[in-house]
């Protein structure tokens, strides 16, 4: 779908095929051929013999995903609707299915064999911004209003609880820090639209629901969530004390912290370039101080930004940031032009929080997973930014 979308942009689609997508796009594709150019001649015995420009190039694959959906809102939200339903139904159907969240609920730490549990966690995360973001769609009166409640109820459940079972710190972090934020937005938008009392009332119900259910996950998961916190308690107290040295090569926490010291090396080398594709696997192969352990358990840094710097240098940074820019100052646009619903420029932005923090402890941007998840709700945006641009174009010209 990507690929066949970009290749109708660069056939027929005269104003995306101008847009910053397109450039940053073609940015993406000239920094890693100069990369690999210039380690092929510094450090020919670390690149590879053809340039792999898929690297970063993937995460362009919204392009043609924007393309399809032709900056319909039903359109999108159909996609994100199948999206959810797929993998909901993929946990109950594959990789143990029923029996995995049944360990899960006894407090073992569980994944549904997708990639791992870091993905399958941040698979639920996102799910769970997407199900509150969306909630009043389904919430509200109206016609099949008694199915809808009940779809958004079950969806809710799965999915809080699917963050709980797959006991991924990283993901629990983010999502406390993005629910406040997104409560804080939501009733300050719906008080100061003036809307009907029966929206008002939905708000009260959500936020009274999300209260009940925080507690239920603390009641039920607690003896998991509280193994997980305190089984790197002693790691995070010789952090914050400063004692480097004492914190152990064999904790989660400790060979991410040598690792990013190794890629930090590395980096202040090659500081504008990068040192390629192979770069975050050279950080932890070559790096001749860290233990053997690392190096047979460890392959990559468990950093995005990390990883994109180590390879790519400043300019792989700069292109990330530049993205990244565009897509949220667009969506901002497309939402004060009334392209975009309020809920799904809250979506956006809750998810942009979630992706950041995410991506701190884990290279999801590295793996199908995060690539997956990325292009499917960046193309959902991007095609209401080309929307609220086409617009534009049409206002200023008629």
């Amino acid at each position: 779908m990507g690929l066949l979308g970009l290749g109708c942009v660069l056939a027929c689609g005269k104003g995306p095929r101008s847009s910053a997508a397109l450039w940053l796009l073609l940015a993406a594709v000239v920094i890693q051929l100069i990369t690999w150019t210039l380690g092929f001649w510094h450090h020919p015995e670390w690149v590879p013999d053809n340039p792999q420009l898929d690297r970063m190039a993937k995460w362009f694959l919204f392009i043609g995903v924007a393309w399809w959906l032709g900056g319909s809102t039903r359109a999108t939200l159909a996609i994100w609707g199948l999206a959810l339903f797929g993998f909901l139904l993929t946990t109950l159907l594959t990789g143990g299915g029923g029996a995995q969240w049944l360990a899960g609920f006894q407090g073992y730490r569980i994944d549904f064999d997708l990639q791992n549990a870091q993905h399958t966690a941040m698979f639920f995360g996102t799910a769970l911004l997407g199900v509150l973001a969306f909630s009043r769609r389904l919430l509200i009166p109206g016609a099949w209003a008694a199915a809808r409640r009940i779809i958004w109820v079950a969806a809710l459940g799965m999915c809080t609880s699917g963050v709980a079972i797959t006991q991924t710190r990283a993901v629990w972090l983010a999502v406390l820090l993005v629910l406040p934020c997104m409560a804080a937005i939501y009733l300050f938008w719906n008080y100061s639209q003036r809307h009907s009392n029966s929206a008002r009332k939905v708000t009260v119900a959500l936020l009274l629901g999300g209260a009940i259910v925080l507690s239920l996950i603390g009641v039920t998961f607690h003896d998991g969530i509280e193994r997980r916190i305190v089984k790197e308690k002693e790691t995070l107290v010789e952090l914050l004390e400063g004692n480097i040295d004492a914190v152990p090569y064999t904790s989660s926490i400790g060979n991410r912290v040598y690792t990013w010291i190794a890629a930090a090396e590395w980096i202040h080398e090659r500081p504008l370039i990068g040192w390629g594709e192979n770069g975050r696997s050279l950080v932890i192969q070559e790096t001749e101080w860290l233990p053997e352990y690392t190096r047979e358990h460890y392959g990559h840094l468990h950093n995005t930004f990390l990883e994109v710097f180590v390879s790519y240098g400043l300019m792989g940074v700069g292109l990330l940031a530049a993205l990244a820019w565009w897509i949220g100052w667009g969506t901002w646009r497309a939402w004060r032009g009334g392209v975009m619903p309020g809920d799904m420029a809250l979506f956006g932005f809750s998810f942009f929080i979630f992706w950041v923090v995410v991506n701190q402890f884990e290279a999801y941007l590295s793996f199908w997973s995060g690539v997956y998840v990325h292009n499917l709700i960046v193309g959902g945006l991007v095609t209401h930014i080309w929307r609220w641009q086409r617009e534009q174009c049409l206002i200023r010209s008629g």
